[in-house]
């Protein structure tokens, strides 16, 4: 069974684990490419454990991997080359489906600055167990002593009633904690079975001895005696401290267990990935402004056309008319850089470009709730990537139709302004459809035109000249009177702007 996880959880390793390198993917780019559904994608039929090391590895970047796939994807590109392999693999790795809690919580100290009162020792972030936990045998012997002594001496029932309620009363204390403990344990028990099962990974011996120390004797768990063992015996609070305890002593081993069978499963499902895909390659590090990408495709649209880039040197300011596909090409490009940057892979038919953190502004939009219109939305979202760009690595940005909460001049004047200041600190890829920017920005941006030749979709050199946006007046429905009157007005502002 495949138990569902918000993201909130597949992101528990990588708040945890800390930030390794630098320009990791930020939320507004994470949403803007599209990247929760591609890591649904990658992550189908993947257990917890992989879904969080592929979310860490996608967020990171090259904190994780390397746009090399000899350095870095050596046993994905084992496993694609040996289908049985994958299959034993996957067979070992099965079990972790079962896992219905994620235990990075567990494991995981939290990065320095958010430090909380849980984090005792900086072995483990959980508790110890109170002083008390230890005389814990006293309280079921001295009840059932005081039962046995009942049947000879009568006031021995009142010390056995209030042991009685002393036990159901620690029960009742502990329930909730333990009932939230169980699936934590039950799936570290799981990733300790698929540690145990490659018998040639340092720790293996040792990982099948700490499942069975996980797990509860099979006489407290035999039926009709686990009710007795557990309200009786305080059998299920004695084995929560044993096996918090432990999980706290045997932290440091744990938590490699964890990232050697979360990698094992991200890298089965990678190779599993791309063995369904036909088009793909492994990806070439180029400078930090080289992007050479031949019939680049986007994984998730199946009907999408492939696309030719080829940048070095320059940022890009690409023009089309509307509904060709300009946002599309700039998901395509964004998403397969940061596969790339990821993974070592592209989908296109070969892929040179750099190993550097992608940011994008793609989706703003007015947000009712905190009073901030479009424009607002932009400006901020404007202010965050001039203050990456400030960032002493490079970075690529895709932006889509800069500043359209505001009139045309002023669109461009702003535009113009930012769009240079981010040039000047990493490669560009924007779209819009004020095409004057193609010449302010002359200095820094290729021009580049998405258009429809000889039946198929090219990226070519030169600025839109033959809009369509009235055209679709007429396409959508619109009455003539209404097209007519569209094209009057626009050719009498068109002729202002030509004579001022």
């Amino acid at each position: 069974m495949e138990y569902p996880f918000p993201e909130s959880t597949l992101a528990r390793y990588d708040e945890l684990a800390g930030a390794e390198g630098t320009g990791a993917v930020d939320g507004q780019t994470w949403q803007d490419l599209l990247l929760p559904a591609y890591l649904a994608q990658l992550g189908a039929g993947v257990s917890i454990f992989g879904r969080q090391m592929l979310y860490r590895r996608l967020r990171r970047g090259q904190a994780y991997a390397a746009v090399n796939p000899s350095a870095s994807s050596g046993r994905v590109q084992a496993l694609l080359a040996d289908a049985a392999a994958r299959e034993r693999l996957a067979t070992q790795l099965a079990p972790l489906r079962q896992a219905s809690a994620e235990v990075c919580e567990a494991l995981f100290v939290r990065p320095a600055g958010t430090v909380t009162a849980s984090t005792v020792d900086g072995a483990s972030p959980l508790p110890s167990a109170p002083r008390w936990a230890a005389w814990l045998w006293l309280l079921p012997l001295a009840f059932l002593a005081c039962a046995a002594a009942s049947i000879f001496w009568l006031p021995a029932l009142i010390p056995t009633v209030a042991l009685s309620l002393v036990l159901a009363a620690i029960q009742v204390a502990f329930s909730s904690r333990m009932q939230q403990w169980q699936p934590v344990a039950e799936a570290l028990q799981l990733q300790l079975y698929a540690h145990s099962q490659q018998t040639d990974a340092p720790g293996a011996a040792h990982a099948a001895h700490l499942r069975g120390r996980l797990a509860r004797n099979a006489i407290s768990t035999a039926p009709g005696v686990t009710e007795y063992a557990d309200w009786v015996m305080l059998a299920n609070l004695k084995h929560y401290f044993a096996t918090r305890r432990l999980v706290r002593e045997q932290a440091a081993f744990l938590r490699e267990s964890y990232e050697l069978v979360a990698g094992l499963e991200a890298d089965l499902a990678l190779a599993r990935h791309l063995s369904g895909h036909e088009k793909w390659c492994w990806a070439e590090e180029g400078w930090e402004q080289e992007i050479e990408l031949r019939a680049v495709r986007h994984p998730m649209l199946t009907d999408t056309e492939t696309l030719d880039l080829s940048l070095e040197g320059k940022s890009a300011f690409i023009s089309g008319q509307n509904g060709i596909g300009k946002s599309t090409l700039l998901r395509t490009v964004g998403l397969n850089l940061l596969a790339a940057r990821a993974f070592g892979f592209c989908y296109a038919e070969s892929a040179r470009v750099p190993n550097l953190p992608v940011y994008a502004s793609m989706q703003n939009e007015d947000a009712l709730e905190g009073g901030e219109s479009l424009y607002q939305s932009e400006l901020r979202r404007a202010q965050e990537l001039l203050a990456l760009a400030k960032e002493p690595q490079r970075a690529v940005f895709i932006i889509d139709e800069i500043f359209r909460g505001t009139n045309h001049l002023e669109s461009v004047s702003a535009a113009a302004a930012v769009l240079e200041q981010l040039c000047g600190r990493g490669t560009v890829l924007v779209s819009s459809h004020n095409v004057v920017l193609a010449q302010l920005l002359d200095p820094c941006c290729v021009p580049l035109l998405v258009q429809r030749r000889a039946g198929r979709l090219a990226l070519t050199p030169g600025v839109l000249a033959d809009t369509n946006g009235l055209a679709l007046l007429a396409q959508s429905g619109f009455d003539a009177a209404i097209e007519q009157r569209a094209r009057d007005v626009y050719k009498r502002l068109s002729g202002r702007l030509v004579s001022a």
